[in-house]
């Protein structure tokens, strides 16, 4: 590879953002019968459409130019799939996207191609099932490929879950969790795991006193394994003095429990709860090697869910709304331009007519604080849409790159559907001119501080 030290630097940076996107070599043969020995990515590319989830199987060709020039992209269907031609996929399977038409590196990236291929999927999914015959209705679709891996030799493996909740922290948060999760979820076991270096251990020996059922309490952090959402509450004690070392003892200890985790846990979703909930969402990300969309922290949930109530009950909107941003005092609201029940909610853009509802909402909210109970609460409410696929929309603290034109790598809460594969953004709109200031604050903030940090 011509470009060697740039291309491994590419290659990094779709492995923390997608690391099912496996890189292997072969063979490629072009159009005249040429071939030349390659990179390749192979894996499969998360789609939802019509409130379905689906896993499309793709492999890219990295040119020996690569990132300077745009890599081939294929379909990989399997014996019982069917190409549906369409604007962007030939009958070949080729893949046909304005970014690649388009590429200019370093502005383009294989990132930011999968999340063009993600969305144009989602408009014309270009697979279905052989058994549809010439209607191709990719409704059919979700018996093959809804819950699939599929292999380099294109074996397709489905697994089926069970609904297992890991959390991890002793505490009052951690306690707050697992009952509140006991109490509003369906889960057929709950595994609760005090963390020794842990400031918030303890409690786990009253749960043992008073067994609870479908409740195990361990020490061990492979009791998690299997587990389809781990919650971890964890916060590591520290006598320094900067925030900035505080904050890196936490993060210390996350190295040393995130990466277990995820390797016992590999399908699951990681909810966080420690404390700062965005930076530490941000660190379990990378620690973890998860997608972004399986990583999440709890943010601005509870705030959100306070404010759509006070709305609806106080001032009768009837409208979803929801407080984003860094859990701070740069937080901002913003509301739903559709109704509380409906199934497609958009953010509305910012305007002089939505500012004094929200403000006056925000005013009633004064003096509520963030009660171990209340974000217990926040948090089994989150398992419960990730368990049942319910696509409730919730302010989690989510990869927030290239939303609102936001360029730099931090978490932040924004508007996300939460179902069984995690987390979707809602598209960005533009804000007013104070919340968009504010915005761009907590960016600058939270890059400083995560740029102090060693993860």
């Amino acid at each position: 590879y011509k470009f060697h030290d740039v291309a491994v630097e590419e290659l990094q940076k779709i492995y923390r953002m997608y690391p099912e996107m496996v890189p292997s070599t072969g063979t490629y043969t072009f159009s005249d019968s040429t071939q030349k020995d390659l990179l390749k990515l192979i894996g499969n590319v998360p789609v939802r459409y019509e409130g379905h989830s689906y896993n499309f199987p793709i492999q890219l060709w990295l040119m020996d130019s690569f990132p300077f020039t745009p890599p081939i992209c294929l379909l990989r269907p399997t014996a019982n799939m069917v190409i549906r031609e369409g604007k962007h996929v030939d009958s070949r399977g080729r893949i046909h996207l304005p970014g690649l038409h388009n590429w200019d590196y370093p502005r383009s990236s294989v990132v930011g191609l999968l999340g063009e291929m993600i969305a144009k999927f989602e408009e014309d999914p270009p697979l279905s099932s052989k058994t549809t015959g010439e209607n191709k209705n990719p409704h059919e679709l979700l018996a093959l490929v809804s819950n699939f891996q599929i292999n380099d030799g294109g074996t397709c493996h489905h697994t089926q879950q069970s609904n297992k909740v890991s959390v991890i922290g002793g505490g009052d948060l951690g306690m707050a969790a697992v009952m509140s999760i006991v109490s509003k979820c369906k889960v057929d076991k709950l595994v609760f795991i005090d963390v020794a270096e842990s400031s918030t251990k303890g409690g786990s020996t009253d749960l043992e006193i008073f067994s609870l059922p479908s409740v195990e309490v361990s020490r061990d952090m492979s009791a998690s394994a299997g587990s389809r959402v781990v919650v971890v509450t964890a916060n590591a004690w520290s006598s320094e003095q900067s925030y900035v070392s505080v904050v890196q003892t936490n993060v210390d200890m996350y190295r040393g429990i995130i990466p277990n985790l995820a390797r016992l846990s590999p399908n699951a979703v990681m909810l966080i709860a420690s404390q700062p909930v965005d930076i530490m969402a941000h660190v379990a990300w990378r620690q973890s090697g998860l997608p972004p969309t399986r990583v999440i922290g709890a943010g601005c949930n509870l705030d959100s869910e306070r404010l759509s109530y006070i709305l609806d009950i106080n001032l009768n909107t009837h409208k979803q709304a929801w407080i984003i941003g860094e859990l701070s005092d740069q937080k901002v609201a913003v509301m739903s331009s559709t109704g509380l029940n409906s199934q497609q909610p958009e953010i509305a853009s910012g305007s002089s007519s939505t500012k004094p509802l929200l403000d006056r909402a925000f005013e009633l909210m004064k003096n509520r604080g963030q009660r171990s109970w209340s974000v217990g609460l926040s948090i089994a409410d989150i398992t419960n849409s990730i368990l049942t696929d319910k696509m409730k929309t919730h302010s989690v603290s989510t990869l927030a790159q290239g939303w609102g034109g936001i360029g730099a790598e931090v978490f932040l809460s924004l508007p996300c559907i939460m179902g069984s594969n995690g987390s979707t953004r809602l598209a960005g709109v533009s804000l007013g001119s104070e919340e968009d200031t504010k915005l761009r604050e907590s960016v600058s903030s939270l890059s400083n501080l995560m740029s102090q940090l060693r993860d």
